[in-house]
């Protein structure tokens, strides 16, 4: 069986019909949406979902940030029986046709990876300021960590459920978007593999974007924390 999982925040113009794209697709799967406390409902719209489909869960959380709320939703997924975990964000830049994609790579090699930075991968609606910190970031987290991966950074993942069963989250250092990367880099550490395939990744054209240029400066200094062991 197949978990996705979907960590939100303020996400109700978008989580009912993403959870409807998913289970579009006919696949054996069972939806986590991990909510941290958002005013405007987004929590008990997925209830609703899980009631009428009996396919979504929902985790309530009294606090925020991208990276537990992530770790949470992995951790979650273990209980269930999931032969691989797919993790994604709520606002449809992830296009959930990338799906059965990502899993069939993820039967091959223990990570596949929703890449925007391979061939055949692109970022659409985004300004030139925003492409570039991307790109700039993936860089930089690529050669400080070792990474033989183009997009480190990304938050549109498949695993193997041996790869999140290997890690004690416990002793993680992040707590935001650099989650994804440190979790590349301790799968690498353990010699599991990963392989990149090329999505579009399209910024959102509902609600608002949670990321900020501060959150993306700790993001890099915690990959440096990262590579440190701190």
């Amino acid at each position: 069986m197949l978990v996705v999982m979907i960590p939100t925040y303020n996400e109700a113009e978008n989580i009912a019909e993403l959870i409807k794209e998913i289970l579009a697709l006919r696949l054996q799967i069972k939806i986590i949406v991990v909510d941290d406390n958002s005013p405007d409902g987004t929590a008990r719209i997925a209830e609703s979902m899980g009631k009428k489909t009996g396919k979504v869960a929902v985790i309530k959380r009294g606090e925020r940030g991208r990276g537990t709320a992530g770790i949470r939703g992995l951790q979650e997924a273990l209980k269930c029986n999931a032969t691989h975990v797919i993790e994604m964000d709520a606002d449809f830049s992830h296009d959930p046709s990338y799906i059965p994609a990502l899993l069939e790579t993820a039967k091959k090699y223990d990570i596949a990876i929703g890449s925007r930075m391979i061939e055949g991968g692109d970022t659409e609606g985004r300004g030139i300021f925003r492409d570039a910190l991307s790109s700039g970031g993936a860089l930089f987290t690529r050669a400080v960590l070792g990474l033989n991966v183009l997009d480190a950074q990304s938050g549109y993942k498949c695993y193997r459920r041996r790869v999140l069963e290997s890690m004690d989250f416990t002793r993680f250092v992040s707590h935001g978007y650099s989650i994804g990367a440190e979790l590349l880099y301790r799968a690498k550490r353990q010699g599991f593999t990963m392989s990149e395939i090329p999505i579009v990744f399209e910024n959102r054209k509902r609600g608002k974007s949670k990321v900020t240029l501060s959150e993306i400066i700790t993001s890099m200094l915690n990959v440096v924390r990262i590579r440190m062991g701190r």
